[in-house]
């Protein structure tokens, strides 16, 4: 593996799925299994996945991934962060990059996706799903989807709607590219036909030409 892997996936025109979720969810509890069956079905049409690296749901993910794809032309790559309870990378990732700092690694995933998908999660998962919405929401990156996997999204998608937009802190139009996936197979279409609108070269926004990021930060010295 290069040392700098990561940043040389940055160069790279893939087509990138980030996959957030809590580290606490176990194997066999049912987000980790759905987690699992999406990232595999990712694997076999070759999407990459980007994830935190370490176990819970992103175990789940870069599992499923690696178990789903039939070669070598698809990868994990997992963004590692550095947190008093020690946050171990897991065994089934590809690529790796270590951070001792949130918003560094929260850039890196910006400029690395095309599609986010949130898996229930905490206050981390919160924090991941919010900076990319407002990051869409001023423009500073591209008008990725947003993929709320699970059941238990939709109180919190109705309490945005009954305070934030009724009060008028945001607008209806700030909703449109998020979506809610009850289980992988929903998640997976959604994803899907994302995928093939980019395969297409239908007006291909890259983030990291978009993103308002000292780009240096991330690339470890590297240059665009």
């Amino acid at each position: 593996m290069s040392k700098n892997a990561v940043a040389d996936e940055i160069y790279q025109k893939y087509f990138r799925v980030a996959i957030f979720g809590s580290a606490r969810i176990k194997v066999n509890e049912p987000a980790y299994d759905e987690v699992y069956k999406l990232a595999h079905m990712l694997g076999a049409q070759n999407i990459d996945i980007v994830t935190g690296g370490g176990p819970g749901i992103m175990q789940a993910a870069c599992k499923g991934h690696q178990e789903g794809r039939k070669s070598n032309k698809s990868h994990s790559i997992g963004l590692n962060i550095d947190i008093p309870a020690t946050q171990k990378p897991n065994r089934n990732l590809d690529i790796k990059k270590d951070f001792n700092r949130f918003s560094k690694r929260l850039d890196t995933f910006m400029v690395l996706s095309n599609a986010i998908v949130v898996a229930p999660g905490g206050v981390g998962t919160l924090l991941e799903f919010t900076y990319t919405w407002q990051l869409i929401q001023v423009k500073h990156i591209c008008n990725i989807p947003i993929i709320l996997l699970g059941d238990m999204w939709s109180e919190f998608l109705k309490w945005i709607e009954k305070y934030p937009l009724k009060k008028g802190f945001i607008e209806k139009k700030d909703l449109i590219g998020i979506f809610i996936a009850k289980d992988s197979f929903e998640a997976f279409k959604i994803i899907k036909k994302f995928y093939e609108e980019y395969k297409k070269g239908a007006d291909i926004c890259i983030n990291f030409k978009k993103y308002k990021v000292e780009m240096d930060s991330l690339l470890d010295g590297k240059k665009l």
